[in-house]
């Protein structure tokens, strides 16, 4: 008989480890868990230096989170250890974030931390102490195939859905992982926390990018690189010098506001040149990304990628931001690796960014892979795309 986690066996025999954050959704999976009976294991990291952070609304897995995440498994009655992963967290997650930013990307750590961290490192800690099975609170849902792997799936709530930082999840790791909040709400979440007699149950929710005290980047980032804010041109699309810039890490793709010069309609931040120190700059329509090449492509979707792309290309919806909601694409493979052409085109696309594939615009969308932007092509730069695929196939 299977039990709630889908594996066979009782709960009391299933040993389950909780990644607990400190956070109220991680603290309602363990307590969850607890309650169903399971043999329930809390284990919180400590990623970072939490002292500046240890009192601000937004940090996580530092300071009070470290806490909260003790004081839960108090209440629930589970064993709980912390375990120091600042140095390894440094090195694969805020030293990369800090090397693409000045390379001119916008790195998502996210991705990173829950590829490197926490679904790898965290997953053999999990094994050490027995467990069949690693729970977090994120809000996306796994489900069993026919053929018995099992697939990465939307959260039912979709203004929740932390699928797009999860797609560099392997489909070994997701035998093993576990999403007990996938299928519900928030507001579910928090009324559980209530009900569990939780501290953290009013607790706000952490931010993104855990690691910046100040909410500043460019801070971290000169710290971490020393000498990285050098001063250079800002150029317009053909090259002509429009003023000057105190250091490419300040500023993204798409960025209008704070660009230091003056001009007689808005101009938007269209290219970063690192190597050269450029900002370049254009109209809002510059900013139109019909192609993009990708880089350490994830396939979670049925076979190998190349049996999917046999035909050519395969149609998928994508997401180039977490916040933003799937839209039709094709999937191909260019002379470079892996490419994307939107259907209807994106604005303000970065390298370094997620390319995240779903097979359904909206709803519980099967989670396909993804991969990091390596390069972007502006709309003006390629064929339309009914001329490129033929009209026949295009999506209206």
């Amino acid at each position: 008989m299977r039990n709630s986690l889908d594996l066979d066996g009782r709960p009391q025999d299933t040993r389950v480890v909780v990644a607990m954050s400190g956070g109220v959704d991680s603290s309602v999976t363990a307590a969850l868990l607890k309650a169903e009976g399971y043999d329930v294991v809390g284990v919180t990291l400590q990623l970072y230096d939490h002292g500046a952070a240890t009192h601000r609304k937004g940090a996580c897995c530092a300071g009070q989170d470290v806490y909260d995440a003790r004081a839960v498994a108090e209440r629930i009655g589970i064993p709980h250890y912390v375990l120091d992963y600042e140095h390894r967290f440094k090195e694969m997650v805020i030293d990369r974030f800090a090397a693409s930013y000045v390379a001119g990307e916008t790195p998502v750590p996210c991705v990173e931390c829950n590829r490197s961290i926490k679904f790898r490192d965290l997953l053999t800690t999990a094994r050490e102490l027995g467990a069949r099975v690693l729970a977090t609170g994120h809000y996306v849902a796994s489900r069993a195939l026919p053929g018995g792997e099992r697939a990465l799936y939307c959260a039912r709530e979709a203004e929740r859905d932390q699928s797009y930082f999860l797609f560099a999840t392997t489909r070994d790791q997701l035998d093993i992982l576990r999403f007990p909040l996938g299928d519900r709400t928030k507001g579910e979440t928090r009324a559980l926390a209530r009900q569990f007699s939780l501290s953290v149950a009013e607790k706000h929710d952490s931010q993104d990018i855990c690691f910046v005290p100040t909410g500043r980047y460019t801070e971290v980032i000169e710290r971490l690189k020393p000498g990285a804010a050098e001063p250079g041109d800002i150029v317009d699309l053909d090259g002509r010098l429009l003023g000057r810039h105190s250091g490419i890490i300040h500023f993204t793709v798409g960025q209008r506001r704070g660009l230091g010069i003056a001009a007689g309609h808005p101009l938007y931040v269209v290219r970063l040149d690192a190597q050269a120190r450029r900002v370049v700059v254009g109209p809002r329509e510059a900013l139109r990304t019909s192609r993009m090449r990708l880089r350490d492509v994830n396939w979670l979707g049925d076979g190998a990628i190349d049996q999917a792309l046999c035909a050519g290309r395969h149609e998928v919806f994508v997401k180039v931001r977490s916040t933003r909601p799937p839209q039709p694409a094709w999937l191909s493979r260019g002379a470079d690796g892996i490419e994307v052409d939107l259907v209807a085109g994106e604005d303000g696309v970065s390298p370094g960014q997620a390319c995240v594939f779903y097979d359904a615009p909206e709803g519980q969308a099967r989670v396909l892979g993804g991969g990091f932007i390596q390069s972007a092509v502006a709309a003006r730069a390629v064929l339309p795309l009914r001329e490129a695929i033929g009209a026949s196939r295009v999506l209206p």
